[in-house]
């Protein structure tokens, strides 16, 4: 298919969407004054959502016309406002012109929640740690062999059950972590990602400036700007009861949680890592502890 047939097939693509879309508005919840005018079809007439999206009715006619017409990212987000899409909608309009919208999501909930689903389904990993994260690292729930490998989270005090700052200030961290510069070196970076991503947030900031006070290890790597995130890699940890182990991890974005990150420990079958992180599943099969508790914390 050549480059003219694609962008076709985009156009077309667009105007469908778009007619479907303004068929689904609600004239009465856009605030447009009634007119008194019989509506023969549902939603919003052309010229209505060209009112709303402060262009004109034929630029906006040739969109759903399917002309060969790219909109800007102004007019495109102005457009998506008057059709009311959601992000999930927007999204999509973005896809279909080739220009990312904007969340419309623009107040970020001061608690940070983890859905029921994801608490069972980590305690359904039995065997595996695991755990989530949410904004500036906090720890928001941890399966039992996530407390058992690394530290038991639900019981330490809310402002503490941050992985950035147990990392940097827990001397457990320090002595689990065979490679503990490497770690928390990476949890400061990860930490700066997340603060440039939310500049405005007042608890990032109060963190960072307890782990400057506390940390001369922090403030080194914090003045040094350098960011990363957290996709996949190994961990070497000296653990009391597991042994001596070298642990891959995997993160994963959340689909509709995009602060939020669940990050998987595994091991490789037949090495002495995967035999240490079994005899760990048994002692806490054993033990019995607490299943997977809320660590939400109201920042």
């Amino acid at each position: 298919m050549c480059h003219a047939e694609a962008m076709s097939d985009r156009n077309l693509e667009l105007a469908d969407f778009l007619r479907h879309a303004r068929a689904s508005v609600d004239p009465s919840r856009t605030g447009l004054p009634a007119d008194g005018r019989v509506r023969r079809v549902p939603g919003l007439r052309r010229e209505e959502v060209a009112l709303l999206a402060s262009v004109s009715t034929d630029y906006y006619t040739r969109l759903e016309q399917g002309r060969r017409i790219v909109p800007s990212g102004a007019v495109l987000d102005a457009i998506a406002r008057a059709l009311q899409l959601d992000d999930a909608a927007r999204t999509h309009l973005g896809h279909l012109v080739g220009t990312p919208l904007p969340s419309t999501s623009s107040r970020v909930p001061s608690v940070q929640r983890v859905r029921p689903g994801l608490h069972q389904f980590l305690e359904s990993l039995d065997r595996l740690p695991a755990f989530i994260t949410g904004r500036r690292t906090d720890i928001l729930a941890s399966n039992r062999m996530a407390r058992a490998l690394l530290a038991d989270f639900e019981n330490l005090p809310h402002r503490e059950r941050n992985y950035a700052r147990w990392m940097l200030l827990s001397d457990e961290a320090r002595t689990l972590f065979v490679d503990w510069d490497v770690q928390a070196r990476a949890a400061v970076e990860s930490l700066r990602l997340d603060a440039g991503n939310n500049p405005d947030d007042r608890a990032t900031a109060e963190l960072v400036e307890e782990l400057t006070e506390l940390s001369p290890d922090f403030r080194r790597w914090w003045q040094e700007h350098r960011v990363f995130q957290r996709t996949h890699g190994t961990k070497r940890l000296r653990h009391p009861i597991a042994g001596e182990l070298t642990i891959s991890y995997e993160s994963l974005s959340l689909p509709g949680d995009p602060d939020q990150t669940l990050f998987v420990y595994t091991t490789e079958p037949g090495t002495t890592a995967r035999q240490g992180l079994d005899l760990l599943a048994s002692w806490v099969t054993s033990e019995k502890p607490p299943a997977v508790r809320d660590s939400s914390t109201p920042r």
